[in-house]
């Protein structure tokens, strides 16, 4: 009964940690922040946006996920996968607070690529 009304009350401080991520809503916070979302003839799409800080005008790099090829190492030392650089795009206009529309201006990205903010040097 104890162990059980402990387990309820953790479950209920973790949701409440939670809050910001539900904010934002689970599909935007886990799985496509940082992603291009669509690339069509409308343009560029990418699930960044005033949630995430993203300025008009800000440059991303675009990056692949790529795999290794052969057998992962059963060790865990080396990663079977990595990130290539694919090129850059910048911030033309943000839609809301999970969005915004981008101008290729270096490389071909591709949907589900992966874009960060260009740190300074």
């Amino acid at each position: 009964m104890i162990r059980k009304s402990v387990m309820a009350a953790l479950a209920g401080i973790a949701m409440l940690g939670a809050t910001p991520v539900f904010a934002q809503g689970l599909g935007h916070t886990f799985f496509m922040r940082g992603s291009i979302v669509d690339t069509s003839a409308s343009g560029t799409v990418v699930c960044i946006g005033k949630a995430d800080g993203a300025e008009v005008g800000q440059v991303l790099e675009v990056y692949r996920v790529v795999q290794h090829p052969g057998p992962a190492s059963s060790k865990g030392n080396v990663a079977p996968f990595h990130r290539q650089r694919i090129g850059q795009v910048t911030i033309d206009h943000i839609y809301d607070d999970h969005f915004a529309h981008v101008s290729v201006t270096e490389g071909k990205p591709a949907k589900h690529d992966i874009v960060e903010l260009r740190r300074p040097n």
